[in-house]
């Protein structure tokens, strides 16, 4: 009797068991939070009680109060979503872009391969949060304009990383084969090259994801992310570094938060690297 082949589920599984699986666990818990926590949240995130602003971690408030009375667990819900809204955007956005044009100048070569080379090289030239931050200088601090200047960093990783996957999957006997077949190179990046970088471009995202979240609440910290009322972990640790020897939990809160959230997803990286790779796989 064939066995049955296995569900997209059941793929999954079996990826993440093992060290990866409190990882995927941690990144799972990550995305149900920003999903469903501001909708579950016991408090309004902007709801202010100043006759008990500072006040410490209590039954009423679970994390307790900042400086201005409002509840710091709904304020960190409302913040996740934040987190990971700008992450996801920017892992879409600059992923496909740079994937896409990367395996474009690969499967090309020629005058274009090397002209986006030396344009990665003159992104790599300068320290990517540096060149957010000039970015959403200049063009105003919104979330909409972090996202913007986060792709514009981002895609560089992906479009090296797709071009180099496309390099040693040019010569493979398949992809001979298609061009010598006469195959469209629209249909051959997209048919042939595209799935067989995807799984290396999933692991990138993975880290990439981590970073955005990273550079999300740099950027916040500095004051030029999303603007208040609405919350993020960066502007939570901000507003509450004034307030470390009264109110520690204002900093502490949101900066676990983030450690927590870019280990585990860094973690689910190191996972799929192993389990994708197979010469790592066989130590």
């Amino acid at each position: 009797m064939s066995e049955r082949p296995a569900t997209p589920f059941a793929r999954l599984g079996r990826l993440l068991r093992g060290r990866g699986g409190a990882a995927g666990a941690l990144v799972a818990l990550l995305l149900a939070v920003a999903l469903v926590g501001p909708l579950v949240a016991p408090h309004g995130y902007d709801v202010q009680e100043l006759d008990r602003r500072l006040e410490a971690p209590s039954g009423a408030h679970w994390l307790g109060l900042d400086e201005l009375g409002r509840d710091v667990l709904s304020r960190l819900l409302v913040g996740a979503r934040v987190s990971v809204a700008v992450g996801l955007a920017v892992v879409g956005l600059a992923g496909t872009f740079g994937t896409l044009l990367g395996a474009l100048a690969g499967a090309v070569g020629g005058r274009a391969d090397t002209t986006l080379m030396r344009i990665i090289d003159i992104f790599l030239a300068f320290p990517g949060i540096l060149l957010a931050i000039a970015l959403v200088a200049v063009l105003g601090p919104a979330l909409e304009h972090v996202v913007l200047a986060l792709v514009a960093i981002g895609w560089v990783s992906y479009a090296r990383l797709a071009r180099g996957q496309v390099l040693q999957l040019r010569e493979q006997e398949f992809v001979l084969a298609a061009r010598a077949a006469g195959v469209p190179l629209a249909r051959l990046v997209r048919v042939h090259l595209l799935p067989n970088v995807l799984p290396v471009v999933l692991v990138q995202a993975s880290l990439g994801l981590a970073g955005a979240i990273l550079a999300e609440a740099s950027l916040s910290f500095l004051g030029l992310g999303i603007q208040a009322p609405t919350p993020s972990w960066g502007a939570m640790i901000n507003a509450g570094r004034s307030h470390l020897l009264d109110a520690p939990h204002l900093t502490v809160v949101p900066g676990l938060a983030i450690v927590v959230s870019v280990l585990a997803l860094n973690f689910l990286g190191d996972a799929l690297v192993d389990r994708l790779d197979p010469r790592r796989r066989q130590r």
